[in-house]
């Protein structure tokens, strides 16, 4: 009964009015817009759970984002977001996972259940903008090749996607805000998806949800920094 009250009061009020709130959201546009795509609803309710533990720097959220990758690779390869698709599989699943054991071997006093907050320096800041720049442009001609749908929005996403797992891995605040960024993108592609498939709208607010989750996660980590820095 303790561990139950202890895993009941690890979320503030705001953080469990925020991911009850997203899952029925989830819930509901499913049964509006689509029925039948179950793994959409799935992916959506594990990557919506993944947020709220990312938020608090939860290694948990990082185990759940592999898992959200691997579905959502597989909504992606449906319409033709290669990009996505390749994204997911081999990007940022692959990074969930080195995130995962960079964020257990540095946890926050001795905390499991906390990550201890990173700051990147401006060197690494540089190579961090030029080593996105050369992905973005070699995955520009690879999605390209294989014919991606929305090209540019494609793209774009690579570039955003790139930026959030690897601030992830580094334990960063900003990686939540580069994962909001790549939100944005991927609202614009799935509501292009929409307008040829009704259920895709299920996806679009999926991505919505996850928006102000990444928002809400930024700025918990802000927080967290500044609780940190302030103990230390």
């Amino acid at each position: 009964m303790a561990k139950i009250k202890s895993s009941i009061s690890y979320f503030s009020k705001s953080e469990k009015v925020l991911w009850i709130s997203s899952i029925l959201l989830i819930f509901i546009l499913f049964a509006v817009f689509d029925r039948e795509n179950y793994m959409t609803l799935a992916a959506s309710v594990i990557g919506a759970t993944s947020l709220i533990f990312n938020a608090k720097g939860n290694p948990i959220g990082q185990v759940l984002m592999v898992v959200f990758s691997i579905f959502y690779g597989i909504i992606s390869y449906s319409f033709s977001y290669y990009g996505e698709m390749i994204t997911c599989l081999g990007m940022t699943a692959p990074m969930s996972i080195f995130a995962l054991v960079s964020w257990l071997r540095n946890p926050y006093n001795g905390k499991r259940s906390e990550v201890k907050v990173n700051s990147i320096k401006m060197g690494e800041v540089i190579f961090m903008l030029f080593l996105t720049a050369v992905i973005t442009f070699v995955f520009y001609f690879i999605l390209k090749f294989f014919h991606s749908a929305n090209l540019l929005l494609s793209t774009l996403s690579i570039t955003t996607s790139f930026l959030a797992v690897y601030l992830t891995f580094r334990r960063s605040a900003f990686f939540a805000l580069a994962y909001a960024a790549n939100d944005i993108v991927l609202i614009v592609l799935w509501i292009l998806a929409a307008l040829s498939d009704i259920s895709y709208h299920s996806v679009i607010i999926c991505f919505l949800t996850f928006l102000v989750n990444d928002t809400y996660g930024f700025i918990n980590w802000l927080r967290m920094q500044k609780r940190q820095q302030r103990c230390c």
